[in-house]
């Protein structure tokens, strides 16, 4: 009788057990779906610029590192009340306007995502990386699938007038085409009123594609092509 009974016990206990892991296993499984699935959108849209790495530049190590209102808040709001700024992004004012436009993105759909731009470990610049064909811009140009655009602004005025944005754009250009490999092309659209963007934009392999009527300004439609990265 024992030695009967014992394989019918163990063989209990072993479905017992593989029922117990099944279960734990989907319980996991769930949590890890909810917990990623944020990153998983992001990933979808944009590659995930939090985990893009570093680029080296004569400047330094530069990397971008999505927003975090909680924590960086107050140096955004500071940065868009600066005259030089405020001029072209009109967010000046009080800490509200600012979060206002984070969470925006922040709460959209991925195809939009702020960065702080850091040199060296230090916050020096603030960018938004998107899909520009998602975006209303798309219907302003003939835009190609994963076309991804950004908006940039130099937090310090020291950082300006020194070259420093020809830097950064080339090297945020080499970021977008290194890691969002379905991506033929970054674009961008500076008030063409803002010659030293403009300028920036052209010392670092952009070209000027052509001036368009957008709801808020006239911008010269800036292009850097995939083709002709290894060549500009």
């Amino acid at each position: 009788m024992r030695s009967t009974d014992t394989p019918a016990h163990s063989a209990g206990s072993a479905t017992d057990a593989l029922g117990a892991i099944e279960v734990v296993g989907h319980a996991v499984e769930r949590r890890l779906n909810a917990d990623l699935l944020p990153l998983l959108a992001e990933a979808d849209l944009l590659d995930s610029p939090a985990i893009w790495g570093s680029a080296a530049t004569p400047a330094g190590a530069f990397r971008l590192e999505p927003v975090r209102p909680g924590r960086d808040l107050e140096l955004l709001t500071g940065w868009m009340n600066d005259p030089e700024v405020a001029a072209y992004w009109e967010l000046a004012g009080p800490a509200a306007v600012t979060a206002a436009h984070l969470r925006a993105q922040l709460d959209g759909d991925g195809s939009s995502i702020p960065c702080l731009g850091l040199l060296d470990g230090t916050p020096m610049s603030y960018w938004e990386i998107y899909r520009a064909d998602l975006d209303p811009i798309s219907r302003h140009y003939p835009a190609r699938p994963h076309d991804t655009g950004i908006h940039l602004l130099i937090g310090d005025g020291t950082n300006r007038g020194r070259g420093l944005g020809t830097t950064l754009l080339r090297a945020v250009a080499d970021l977008v085409l290194g890691n969002r490999p379905r991506c033929t092309r970054v674009i961008a659209e500076p008030d063409i009123r803002n010659t030293p963007s403009v300028s920036a934009f052209l010392s670092s392999g952009f070209r000027c594609s052509a001036e368009i009527d957008l709801p808020e300004k006239r911008a010269a439609l800036m292009v850097r092509e995939r083709a002709l990265r290894n060549l500009l």
